[in-house]
Parts: structure tokens; C-alpha cells; sequence
């Protein structure tokens, strides 16, 4: 008698593989101002941290295109556990035996990029594969691990800070790195199956000669920069930008951000199919907007606060939404479509935060002038969705 396989294991590997990732996303930003104060290292260089990390993924992203299916989905995901427990363990150890400390953040950052890059193409594929029914409630809830593992991070890191002190921080990266080094074992004994069979699933260049994956991969890039822009700079935004503590900042804007970014795809996880999701991602797309716009331009602080925390839960549902479209639309896109869907957020991701630093810097440390900057991605969704909806509609009008 054949045993039956546990997918639910499976299901919780990939949901502590998110939880990595948003450790591995949102910890470091959380020091961002003590590195400027500990190793006096500027906003333009701190900058780079999250260039690094998206840009290093992005790479991962290309390179799993071609060689995600040859090296086997177990192998990657597992190395994706190790490698990130590596990089956050090297993050503490590297700026003080390193002689530039800099340097030595951003060796760590590249490692655990790298575990991040294959975690974000791999796991949405193998719940993908895995026999579940609403596979779009399945796609969300599997993303809102993402967020709740930021709102855990950025709580717990809070709490640990209060406590011990930011000056301690090293040994709360020791703490972190544990989670990815548990997750390993999960991974290496869960069931995985294949998304399509060998030689079923569309090639490179049918999905990039497909008009309706291309303009997927402009929605994807505004949506990784959406999302990345204020995830990435709302703790130091609302710290200097808006003149509150670094308590004030982590809590009301980092992890409201990503609570209310959680609350976005577990409700939409709850809805599954019944919504129409095109429409629910141009409401939010356009909300992201005017989010970004009062944040930045809004001379109240408490305006500004609730704008940051509010765009968690317009951009909440776009990159999951944007993967559960191809998915329907290209059925056969296989590895490579996750990849390039993952490749496409994390450009968005590594352009928008880089360029938000570089306008601050320009601007005399303004982040408010910065964050206006980033208007144009969730602008440019809108514009994409509102296209999309308009040729959905089109063909429902028309006669059988």
C-alpha cells in the first residue's frame, strides 16, 4: 500500500521559507541608522544594502531560469536555508574583522540574498505543484507568511532592542539565523513535486514573445518596487523624516507596513476565487499611490504615519496577484515564468529603495523628497491594470 504524501509539511517548509526571506529583507533596515552611527557609514552607501540585496537576487533569479529544473527543486531550496542562515550568522562576525566594515555587510548581504533570490523563485512553484484546491487562496496565504514574518522580526527585534539594547544587535542575528537552519531539515524531508512535466512547459522565448507576460513583468517591477520602497525605508523614514523615535518608527511604520500588508493577502487568500482580482489590484494600486503621496508631501507627522502603514495593505496583494494572473494566463510557463515574475519584482525592488537614498542624499538627507521619487511605480501599475481590466472587459462583451 503506497503512502500517502504530506503536503501539509510541505506547506509549513515553504511558509518558514517566507518567514526566512522576510528576515533576511527586513532586519538589516531596522539598522540602517545604527550602522550610519556605529561605523559612519552615509545614507547613499547604506543605500547600497538594499541595492545589494535585491540586485544579488535578481542575479539568482536570472541564473534560475536555465538551471532551476537541471539542479532539481530539493537541492536549491535546501541550499537556500543554509546559505541564508550563513549570511545573517556573517553579518554579525564580518564589520569587525573586515577592514572596511562596510565591506564586510555587504559580503553577508550577498550570501543571504542568494538564499532569499532561490527562495523566492522556488516556493511558489512547489505549492504550485502541490494538489490543493483555489490555488489563488493557496498563492496568497502563502505570501502573507512573507509579512507576518516582517511583523515578527521587526516586533521582535523591537522588544529585543528595548530589553537589551540596539547595541547588542549582533546576538539577535545570531537568533534569527536559527530559523532557516531549522527549516533546512524540513525541506530536505518534505514531498516536492514538479510544477510540469520534462518538456511540456513553454520555452524562454515563448513566454518573452507573449504580450500579456510582458506587460505581467511591468506590473511585477511596480510591484516590487511598490512594496520593497516603503518596506525597506519606512523604519528610518518615520524615524528622521517625520522626527518620532526609533520605537515609533519600527513599530508604527515598519511593522504596521507589514501587518497591514499580511492583513491584505490573508483576506484575499480567504476570498480565493470569487474575487475579481484585476479589479481588487487596481483599487489597491491607485490607494498605493495617494499612500505614497501623503506620506511624502503630508506636513503632519501622524498623516505621514498612517500613510506608511496603510500602503501595506494597498500593495499587499500585488505581487501575489501578479504571479496567480501568469499563472492563469501562461499555464505552462513552468520554473522559468516564476523566475522571470521574481527577476522582474526584484529589479523593481533594487531600483526604487537605491533611488529613494540617492534623491535623500541629494536632497540633504531629505527621505520625504525621496519617497515622492517612488510615486511613479505604483502610478505606472495603475495605468497597467487599468489596460488589463479594460481588454478583460472587451472580450467579455463580445458575442460567442
Amino acid at each position: 500500500m503506497t503512502k500517502q504524501k504530506n503536503y501539509k509539511k510541505t506547506l509549513i517548509a515553504c511558509y518558514l521559507g517566507f518567514v526566512t526571506q522576510a528576515i533576511s529583507g527586513n532586519f538589516s533596515p531596522l539598522l540602517f541608522l545604527t550602522f550610519k552611527a556605529s561605523y559612519g557609514i552615509s545614507l547613499e552607501k547604506i543605500a547600497l544594502i538594499p541595492f545589494v540585496f535585491y540586485f544579488t537576487q535578481l542575479l539568482v533569479d536570472t541564473a534560475a531560469t536555465k538551471y532551476a529544473d537541471k539542479i532539481g527543486y530539493r537541492r536549491c531550496v535546501v541550499a537556500s536555508q543554509l546559505l541564508s542562515s550563513v549570511g545573517l550568522v556573517l553579518m554579525a562576525i564580518l564589520p569587525e574583522v573586515t577592514p572596511n566594515p562596510f565591506t564586510g555587510i555587504l559580503i553577508a548581504v550577498v550570501l543571504y540574498a542568494i538564499g532569499s533570490g532561490l527562495i523566492e523563485v522556488l516556493v511558489s512553484p512547489i505549492v504550485e505543484a502541490c494538489p490543493f484546491e483555489n490555488k489563488a487562496g493557496a498563492m496568497s496565504l502563502l505570501h502573507s507568511f512573507y509579512c507576518w514574518g516582517a511583523v515578527g522580526v521587526i516586533l521582535g527585534s523591537t522588544i529585543f532592542f528595548s530589553i537589551f539594547g540596539v547595541e547588542n544587535w549582533k546576538i539577535l542575528t545570531f537568533i534569527w539565523a536559527l530559523v532557516p537552519l531549522y527549516n533546512t531539515f524540513n525541506f530536505i524531508t518534505c514531498p516536492i513535486e514538479r510544477l510540469v512535466e520534462d518538456g511540456k512547459s513553454m520555452s524562454i522565448r515563448q513566454l518573452l514573445s507573449t504580450p500579456i507576460f510582458l506587460l505581467m513583468i511591468v506590473l511585477m517591477i511596480c510591484a516590487g518596487a511598490s512594496e520593497a520602497t516603503m518596506s525597506q525605508w519606512a523604519s528610518a523614514f518615520t524615524e528622521s523624516a517625520l522626527g518620532v523615535s526609533k520605537t515609533v518608527g519600527d513599530l508604527a511604520g515598519a511593522c504596521m507596513f507589514a501587518t497591514f500588508m499580511g492583513i491584505a493577502r490573508m483576506s484575499y487568500g480567504k476570498m480565493g476565487e470569487g474575487a475579481d482580482l484585476t479589479r481588487v489590484m487596481l483599487i489597491c494600486g491607485a490607494s498605493a499611490a495617494g499612500c505614497y503621496l501623503v506620506a511624502s508631501l503630508s506636513p503632519l507627522p501622524v498623516l505621514g504615519l498612517i500613510a506608511c502603514a496603510l500602503c501595506g495593505l494597498a500593495v499587499g496583494i500585488m505581487w501575489p496577484g501578479t504571479i496567480c494572473i501568469s499563472s492563469r494566463k501562461c499555464p505552462l510557463g513552468g520554473t522559468a515564468m516564476f523566475a522571470f515574475l521574481a527577476l522582474a519584482g526584484d529589479l523593481g525592488a533594487t531600483v526604487s529603495p537605491a533611488m529613494v537614498g540617492k534623491v535623500a542624499e541629494m536632497a540633504g538627507g531629505n527621505l520625504k523628497t525621496g519617497l515622492l521619487t517612488a510615486t511613479v511605480f505604483p502610478i505606472v501599475l495603475t495605468l497597467g491594470l487599468i489596460y488589463l481590466y479594460k481588454k478583460k472587459s472587451a472580450s467579455a462583451e463580445k458575442p460567442n
